[in-house]
């Protein structure tokens, strides 16, 4: 209940924020709450509106799924050998902090205009940030684990899955969240700039358009999806610790 209050506070006092805003503003370039939420409701009674969200629906899906797999495998890869770690972190860290703007034509030149694409986009924004997290859970993992694991005699592969994974998935499904959300953000920044569907398209039309509200309408519709997403994985996570 104290969480749930917490929230609805935080979440009135945006609104408060954004109505101030607007009336500050006083011009169409920042709609009020109300008019957003109107113009949301009609969009959401579009049929071709709901074929937009449905293609970005299914990248999104594909890029999680490929990157939240891809990610902790690689991260378990090379977080049970220390050395490999050590080497591995900075080349991910300056990997994830260059602009994936910039590879934007090269997934362009390999995967062309399709969903694949935006899936590929969205795994180079989600994929890093879940190896590096299940990278370093095992660098800092009680070494105790690991010595039991070698004494029982397991592989390799036994003790990632029956030891190492169990320990780390607290720190797992933390860098999952983060994941998440920055697949939806690149699968989105693909549709912007070279797609024929999607709400990224979407996005962009409006914009042309100078329709500040569908702008805002889809926006606050990516941060709701947003939010309860991330609220299901923490609410896993809290499971999952205890």
């Amino acid at each position: 209940m104290r969480s749930a209050l917490g929230s609805a506070v935080v979440v009135l006092v945006l609104l408060v924020v954004w109505e101030g805003l607007h009336l500050a503003v006083s011009n169409s370039g920042l709609p009020s709450p109300v008019a957003t939420l109107v113009r949301l409701g009609v969009l959401l009674g579009d049929a071709d509106f709901w074929r937009q969200a449905g293609e970005t629906g299914r990248a999104f899906a594909a890029a999680v799924v490929l990157s939240t797999f891809a990610g902790i495998g690689l991260g378990i890869l090379l977080g049970m050998n220390r050395t490999t770690g050590a080497v591995a972190q900075p080349i991910l860290v300056n990997l994830y902090a260059l602009p994936k703007v910039t590879l934007y034509p090269v997934v362009l030149l390999i995967f062309g205009l399709g969903i694949s694409a935006r899936i590929a986009f969205g795994i180079m924004h989600g994929m890093i940030p879940l190896t590096l997290f299940t990278m370093n859970a095992i660098l800092n993992m009680k070494p105790v684990y690991r010595r039991s694991a070698a004494v029982m005699g397991l592989t390799p592969w036994q003790s990632s899955f029956y030891v190492v994974l169990p320990a780390i998935l607290p720190e797992v499904i933390t860098g999952a969240r983060l994941g998440v959300s920055l697949c939806l953000l690149g699968v989105l920044i693909g549709e912007m700039f070279a797609a024929r569907n999607g709400l990224g398209f979407v996005v962009m039309q409006a914009m042309e358009r100078g329709d500040m509200p569908s702008v805002l309408a889809v926006a606050l519709l990516l941060a709701m999806l947003a939010l309860v997403v991330n609220a299901a994985l923490l609410a896993l996570d809290r499971a999952w610790r205890r």
